[in-house]
């Protein structure tokens, strides 16, 4: 964990790093994120997370986050990058006490597109679950199979998926989300009660990073209570 950083006062920008650089078959990593009450919180990476290709065994990266009443986490890390052959497993639990705010995301890029790579051998294990107070918002797995990849029941072919999570949201905030999507586009924007839900299907993690951060900057205000503040680090 680098220094923290604290440009807008007292909320805390902080940079997970990962120093070999990659993740390989048998590496297990578990994250664990506590922000105390009327505390506040930003969370990133300074790159991607790579998986590597495995020789047999999984890696598994697992992190959990509890956010306390009256505190705020935006958990945005880069995007994750598995390589042919990956056997990995990474899930996501956000445990949040009654009052807490939180908005986060991941991005999941199966090869590498930019050279034409495709995610045509390994398997994933892909998991979301968002609670508050003891109670359910969200529970998510995706298991990624490269034979089941091209149905339309499936990714259709495209190497990028994404999502974000926004929690407390109203219909102010979904209809200002669904402003930035452009027609045709694979994304859509829901609302599970308070919890705003943005998702993307394609294949550059450019464009979604770009949509991502346009979504966060708008929702951040109200859901945060803080006008957007970019991570320097996004800009290296």
């Amino acid at each position: 964990v680098q220094r923290p950083f604290y440009p807008e006062g007292a909320l805390c920008h902080c940079y997970l790093l990962h120093p070999p650089g990659g993740v390989v078959g048998g590496d297990r990593l578990e994250i664990d994120v506590r922000v105390a009450a009327g505390a506040a919180a930003l969370i990133t990476s300074p790159g991607a997370t790579k998986f590597y290709a495995s020789a047999g065994e999984q890696a598994r990266q697992e992190q959990l986050l509890r956010v306390a009443a009256g505190a705020s986490l935006e958990w945005l890390p880069q995007e994750n990058i598995f390589f042919p052959a990956a056997l990995a497993r990474v899930q996501t639990r956000v445990e949040l006490e009654p009052g807490a705010r939180f908005i986060g995301w991941d991005c999941q890029c199966l090869g590498r597109p930019v050279i034409g790579e495709r995610f045509s051998v390994g398997q994933l294990d892909l998991g979301w679950q968002i609670h508050r107070g003891g109670r359910p918002l969200l529970l998510e797995r995706l298991r990624i199979d490269p034979e089941r990849l091209d149905g339309a029941a499936g990714l259709r072919g495209e190497p990028v998926t994404a999502t974000l999570l926004a929690t407390p949201a109203g219909q102010a905030e979904l209809e200002q989300v669904r402003a930035l999507v452009e027609v045709g586009a694979s994304v859509g924007v829901t609302l599970l009660d308070d919890l705003l839900v943005l998702r993307y299907l394609g294949d550059s993690t450019e464009q979604c990073r770009r949509l991502f951060v346009q979504a966060w900057a708008r929702l951040r205000p109200s859901v945060i209570g803080h006008e957007p503040c970019p991570p320097r680090i996004w800009a290296t």
